[in-house]
């Protein structure tokens, strides 16, 4: 069960990167521990790196997760997101003005039936309601 630690654990997996996992010699061989020798401290630490991850993973846009899935460190998969998703504010912004404008423009067109008005109207409609826009 996640509490208020797990949270800012996860949170630090994005700021600071995944957890270094501790090394083991064996047999004069170094190597990193397996998930069952870890602490359960360090245990934790790297289930909310996955945690992380996947949540962040699942908020993604299709074209972008298909950019960025196959990067393992959370830390360079969300640097490389806020790259890739730069603008996208602003492109949100400038569509609502655009259909503002279309609204506030919108009129009847010369030989047009009235189901292919009601087309039109509705699909405008449609556009605004998927951004939240209020007609006031």
């Amino acid at each position: 069960m996640m509490n208020r630690q797990h949270e800012i654990m996860i949170i630090e997996s994005v700021e600071n990167g995944p957890l270094l996992w501790p090394t083991i010699e064996e047999n004069e061989v170094t190597r990193p521990k397996r998930y069952s020798e870890l602490s359960t401290t360090e245990a934790i630490q790297a289930d909310c790196d996955v945690k992380a991850t996947n949540i962040i993973l699942q908020g993604l846009p299709p074209e972008v997760y298909a950019l960025v899935s196959n990067h393992k460190v959370i830390k360079e998969l969300w640097e490389r997101i806020q790259l890739l998703m730069q603008g996208t504010l602003l492109t949100k912004q400038e569509r609502e003005c655009k259909l503002y404008d279309e609204f506030d423009k919108f009129a009847y067109k010369k030989g047009e039936s009235l189901r292919e008005f009601y087309l039109r109207f509705s699909l405008l409609l449609n556009d605004m309601n998927i951004y939240n826009m209020k007609l006031e």
